[in-house]
């Protein structure tokens, strides 16, 4: 975000003194006692148990990246995994060993085995049953909740399913491939009486929590006029994480010889390491024998002439407008979310605000037509400040770009108020200014009408021992993948109407909204890509949808 290391460090210790200051009962009251029970975080930020006795047990639905990565975050203390569902080897292998295809991967996506510390794939089978198609695993009456990370046109489907046949549902989002779905998962859950929760994980990261708090309760930035997001990629042609290589692709050929000799002329210390990738990239390979077409996957001809195989929709389902939503479902929902989130806290506690505008543009500017979804997008949303009922000119505008080819800035938000700039940055650090300085070290005091301020001058009174906003040096802090999961877990054993998880139907609805009328705006071609949104899209139980189909549940594809 255009920082100096020094001032990187300014704003990291702002921010840890605003929080220390203004949320200082709270810190060393109620989370010094629960870290000192043994709580976690998580439990203790967010107001549910710190265990829930008897683990929910749970089945994982799609083990790819994502899925691999939910794998690696469930705390066993919440949730026990005892099925999976792929239809694809290389998920399979990744769900029991992890990724170990580099040390990061593995770091993310530690696997099954890790977690629960089984010595062998087969003995971690014993355990965990292992399915192909997920409707099986649906027909297994020891599995009470399932978490899905399927592509994203099968969120509905597999959700609504899975709710019908006795399960709570998690699934990632976006919460579906339409609006008209969304309310579908919505009316399912509430006719069934199943929870159902959608993986926007910033309403579970402490970061975010407590940079809400400064927004809203304490007010240090005062009235939030702007927030600027982007998420930046140097994804490019020949390098592009949104298609991986085919296991029919000469590349994985090469580098399972290249692998292979590096294999037999490893030192004994690295044969367990060099064996695991040799495995792992057979399974990779093996994926050229799923019948991706059984399942629902289709062959088309490309723009550019070339043959799509139903395989290639299954492998890379994020580059068709059938399977997938780009980038503004995949990385754009995550950020409006927050700029919800924050423009919510605005407006006082349990107000959910929507936004009123959108307008946007985009294109395929860097990748050739062996794709449908745009590699850029750019776009900018009205939304409501709290005084805009009494005046129509008060609002807070947002603006967005997701773009490929150069990863300038990374990922991230700021928040712009008048009287200070509150910098997220990928999920890992906060920091605080005052006004638009970046240079100068503040603290907080107290006004005459006794509100907290931002001073540059007078002491803020010291810190507080506990203030777990930013990695520690150990650890990065939790991007709220373990939270959501141990929450809704909490709230399946602690039935309650007022144990709902952070992102139930209600706030995956608006956020789906978001996204998806934000594509529409994107491929509008009357030359006017400003939509109004309008309330009813929001309304699970309203028949209006952007897209102008009803919610039907009685669709050939939700039937068991």
């Amino acid at each position: 975000m255009n920082l100096t290391p020094e001032q990187q460090k300014v704003g990291k210790e702002n921010f840890n003194e605003s929080v220390a200051v203004t949320r200082r009962d709270f810190l060393s009251g109620t989370v010094a006692a629960g870290l000192a029970t043994g709580a976690g975080l998580g439990s203790i930020y967010f107001g549910y148990g710190a265990s829930v006795g008897d683990p929910l047990r749970v089945g994982f639905i799609g083990t790819g990246d994502e899925g691999s990565v939910l794998i690696g975050a469930h705390n066993p203390n919440y949730l026990k995994a005892v099925a999976i569902a792929d239809i694809r080897p290389y998920n399979v292998f990744r769900a029991f060993h992890g990724d170990v295809s580099s040390p990061n991967a593995q770091r993310v996506r530690p696997g099954l085995m890790s977690k629960y510390g089984w010595k062998t794939e087969d003995e971690a089978r014993k355990q965990v049953k292992v399915y192909g198609a997920y409707e099986e695993l649906l027909a297994d009456k020891n599995i009470e909740a399932v978490v899905i990370a399927l592509p994203l046109h099968l969120h509905a489907e597999a959700a609504i399913k899975a709710m019908r046949a006795g399960k709570h549902v998690l699934t990632e989002k976006l919460m579906g491939h339409s609006i008209h779905e969304c309310k579908e998962m919505g009316r399912t859950a509430r006719e069934t009486g199943k929870l159902l929760a959608t993986g926007h994980q910033r309403h579970y990261s402490v970061l975010y929590d407590n940079a809400v708090h400064t927004i809203g309760d304490a007010r240090l930035i005062g009235d939030v006029h702007s927030i600027r997001a982007q998420w930046h990629r140097g994804n490019l042609p020949g390098k592009d994480s949104w298609k991986p290589p085919l296991p029919t692709d000469e590349s994985l050929l090469k580098k399972m010889a290249s692998w292979k000799r590096r294999l037999e002329e490893s030192k004994p210390s690295e044969v367990d390491v060099w064996s695991k990738r040799v495995a792992q990239l057979e399974a990779q390979l093996a994926d050229s024998d799923v019948a991706a077409e059984l399942f629902g996957y289709t062959e088309k001809q490309l723009p550019d002439g070339a043959p799509r195989t139903p395989l290639e929709e299954l492998i890379r389902w994020r580059l068709w407008n059938r399977t997938g939503g780009g980038l503004m479902a995949e990385l754009g929902s995550h950020q409006l979310d927050a700029a919800g989130i924050f423009i919510s806290a605005m407006h006082g506690k349990g107000k959910k605000v929507k936004p009123l505008t959108v307008t946007a543009i985009g294109n395929r500017s860097i990748f050739p037509d062996d794709r449908e979804v745009d590699d850029h997008v750019y776009c900018m949303y009205e939304y409501p400040a709290p005084d805009y009922a009494e005046n129509p000119n008060k609002k807070i505008v947002v603006t967005y770009s997701s773009i490929n080819g150069n990863g300038f800035g990374g990922y991230g938000e700021v928040v712009m108020g008048t009287d200070g700039t509150l910098i997220l940055e990928q999920e890992q650090n906060v920091m605080l200014y005052k006004g638009s300085s970046r240079d100068t070290r503040v603290t907080v005091s107290k006004s005459k009408s006794g509100e907290a301020v931002l001073d540059t001058t007078e002491s803020g009174g010291g810190s507080v021992a506990v203030v777990p906003t930013e990695a520690s040096g150990k650890a990065p802090p939790s991007r709220g993948y373990t939270e959501e999961m141990e929450h809704w877990a909490w709230c399946v054993r602690n039935p309650d109407p007022a144990n709902q998880p952070r992102c139930k139907p209600e706030v995956a609805l608006a956020d789906a909204v978001i996204a998806l009328v934000s594509n529409v705006a994107l491929k509008k071609s009357d030359g006017q890509p400003r939509i109004d949104f309008k309330e009813e899209w929001f309304d699970i139980e309203s028949d209006v949808t952007p897209e102008g189909v009803k919610p039907n549940l009685q669709r050939e594809q939700y039937k068991t």
